[in-house]
């Protein structure tokens, strides 16, 4: 893919506000993992997004009255909440809508963006109240509001990444959030995002375009692609150590070509970001997990691997389970023995290497673990593998390569960075 020149923008780390939320890292994440597997969550992966199309009615709207007369929005209780559960570890992006600066957190399996938890929303001209409320409900949160329309500016409002008359809410009642956090950019990676999704959460509407398909319809990129570029998070503070390009790739922050590879055929991976993948332990290519499908995406924080794979790479580092962290645990010894993983995608293999298999020294005590102790970022997803979702590759895992979610395709792409071999953790 030759690169399209838009704006990149700078995606800020931030770790979970609340101690108790890190200390319950593995339980959150096997949550969300769980979700993935079951039948009623709604798909969001490039698939869903043609077939929402397809079907000619995203983004139309059902007004309605609540006999008022005025500008207030019916009764957040009239809309059906969707249960999505929030990730430890979440990115930051500044973002202008109506005229004021917000600081949302970067969300890919959630369709709403919303503003309006921390700093008042003061619209200015170009914002329309619809009237339509919207109600959902997160892991760890919560929000109701109104939706609105209006122009939204990614990165800033010095950015030329201006959208206009998209749609986002407005928040009246916010739980969970706050410290910085306005609100959340949902589901940039999906287009229009998962169509049944944001007919549940706001009334009146079947569905609602997300910014990266205004971006495409508005012709401010010419490709429907977003390329993700994280760094290691090495503390717990708001520097911007990420990127994300909407309509191409940053050639600046990979090394060698992007392996580009189709949506998995496998269910229920292929509803989702879902590759196929193996993966093997060392020079000897022990196999840990054999050729399958799973998910590519930051639905996690941890790398999640199923029941089998799990025990087999135990064996394979002799890493042992850490009861108060709930991670496995690698002795001095076991980790200067600890080789690399082998990630085959595609006719390609990508190497996490020992250091890029350990949660980060510095914020073991986030954890409530020993400040001199190393913690995998591996965990279990509870069951063995065969079922169609059998790895979710998390934050740990993305912060060492760069991604292209490329929606016109219907592929995910893959490229090593300068943080692929880094010594940071």
């Amino acid at each position: 893919m030759s690169r399209v020149v838009v704006d990149s923008i700078p995606i800020a780390p931030q770790l979970a506000a609340d101690v108790d939320s890190l200390r319950s890292l593995v339980e959150k994440d096997l949550r969300r993992a769980r979700k993935h597997l079951s039948p009623e969550t709604l798909a969001h992966g490039p698939r869903a997004i043609h077939e929402a199309r397809n079907k000619g009615d995203y983004g139309h709207r059902h007004h309605h009255d609540d006999g008022s007369g005025s500008g207030s929005a019916p009764a957040p209780a009239s809309g059906k909440a969707v249960t999505v559960d929030d990730a430890t570890v979440t990115y930051m992006m500044s973002c202008t809508i109506g005229g004021s600066e917000y600081n949302l957190l970067i969300d890919t399996g959630n369709s709403n963006t919303w503003c309006g938890a921390d700093k008042k929303f003061k619209p200015d001209s170009t914002c329309e109240n619809t009237r339509d409320s919207v109600n959902v409900s997160y892991g760890s949160g919560s929000f109701s509001g109104t939706e609105y329309t209006g122009t939204v500016i990614l990165g800033g409002k010095d950015s030329s990444m201006k959208i206009e008359n998209q749609s986002f809410a407005v928040a009246t009642q916010a739980q969970g959030f706050g410290g910085g956090m306005d609100g959340i950019l949902g589901n940039i990676q999906s287009g229009i995002g998962p169509v049944d999704l944001t007919s549940t959460t706001v009334h009146g509407i079947s569905s609602i375009p997300t910014v990266t398909d205004n971006l495409f319809k508005q012709g401010l990129i010419k490709t429907e692609c977003i390329g993700i570029s994280y760094s290691p998070t090495q503390t717990n503070g708001n520097m911007a150590n990420g990127e994300l390009m909407f309509g191409g790739v940053d050639q600046d922050k990979i090394t060698g070509d992007v392996t580009y590879v189709p949506i998995t055929s496998t269910s229920p991976a292929c509803k989702y970001w879902g590759i196929d993948q193996e993966i093997t332990y060392g020079p000897s290519n022990k196999m840990i997990l054999k050729q399958t499908a799973g998910i590519v995406g930051e639905c996690t924080t941890l790398i999640m691997i199923s029941d089998d794979a799990f025990q087999a790479y135990q064996e394979a580092t002799g890493a042992t389970m850490d009861k108060t962290t709930g991670l496995l645990k690698l002795s001095s010894e076991k980790f200067e023995e600890l080789e690399s993983l082998n990630f085959k995608i595609g006719n390609t293999i990508f190497e996490l290497t020992p250091n890029a298999q350990v949660w980060p020294r510095a914020l073991n005590s986030a954890l409530g673990g020993d400040a001199d102790s190393v913690y995998s970022v591996f965990a279990s997803m509870g069951q063995i593998s065969g079922i169609g979702l059998d790895f979710i590759n998390g934050f740990t895992w993305l912060q060492r390569f760069y991604t292209v979610y490329d929606v016109s395709n219907e592929r995910v792409g893959i490229a090593n960075t300068p943080n692929t071999n880094a010594e940071t953790n």
